[in-house]
């Protein structure tokens, strides 16, 4: 009777040991650049409404907390990561490049699903003169007008294509914001401006080129990475289930919400109010 009474608390201790400490909080990494936080506080609240304690953690490096374990979960974008992980990967559409990013990423670190109807990948603008002399709002139009082309960017914006298609771009010239350079785009002193598709300050009367099938540029969807066997089967899915509801237009519609000073973590938990998981 005895010995069958330790083994029993031994078999409790063993259990209790392999299990996260109940008011353990996951922390959900990201950089202080207000978008990012967004995407943080968005993964945080899904694993929050599964019952699970979640917390933004605000660091340098996302990815250096996320391999130390100083954070278990930190979201991004899938073509960034895979440049960041397999620099010159020359992959395009969304599948292709999360089945790509998967396949380098580090040890112990795991990929939860990516958001197909969500992205913020480099985007052109055109004026809609220029769309109509073209004769089309697609990208591709671009490449067929590739000579005498003059493109514009904001100073210091990283990850912007050097080419579309088969048209080599010509060297950006350099804006010190957005503002200035759609200023620059409807005066005419250059042709398209590079924005991206989760941008929230487009004015209405440009046209951003649509990038069709197949892609031109390389995707970036959502998705978050978390530390392999930290999180549970509930943890993954809350993450999880955050791609099938996540779409572009409400994560610019957040991002306008946070641009206007609303703090990032009552913007995504009113979000995940109105499109709760688990449906």
């Amino acid at each position: 009777m005895f010995r069958r009474l330790v083994l029993g608390l031994l078999a409790l201790v063993v259990v209790a040991c392999g299990s996260p400490s109940p008011g353990t909080s996951l922390a959900v990494g990201a950089t202080a650049d207000p978008e990012m936080t967004l995407l943080a506080q968005l993964y945080a609240a899904a694993l929050r409404s599964y019952g699970s304690a979640a917390h933004v953690q605000v660091v340098d490096d996302p990815l250096a907390a996320l391999d130390s374990g100083a954070v278990s979960v930190v979201p991004g974008f899938t073509g960034r990561l895979l440049q960041q992980f397999a620099p010159g990967a020359t992959v395009r559409s969304d599948e292709q490049v999360y089945r790509a990013m998967v396949g380098v990423l580090p040890e112990g670190i795991a990929s939860g699903d990516y958001a197909t109807s969500a992205e913020d990948k480099p985007a052109l603008a055109v004026t809609d003169t220029t769309a109509a002399a073209w004769g089309s709002r697609d990208l591709i139009a671009l490449v067929s007008h590739c000579a005498g082309l003059r493109v514009g960017a904001v100073a210091h914006a990283r990850g912007l294509p050097t080419a579309v298609g088969t048209c080599t771009l010509p060297a950006v010239r350099e804006f010190p914001d957005q503002k200035t350079m759609f200023e620059a785009l409807r005066a005419g002193d250059i042709t398209a401006g590079w924005t991206g598709t989760a941008d929230t300050g487009i004015p209405s009367e440009l046209v951003v080129l649509a990038d069709r099938k197949p892609a031109l540029v390389m995707a970036e969807n959502v998705v978050p990475l978390y530390r392999r066997n930290e999180l549970d089967q509930q943890q993954v899915r809350a993450i999880n289930e955050l791609a099938g509801v996540l779409d572009t237009g409400s994560l610019v519609d957040m991002r306008r919400h946070v641009a206007d000073g609303r703090d990032p973590r009552s913007v995504a938990e009113d979000w995940l109010s109105a499109h709760p998981l688990g449906r």
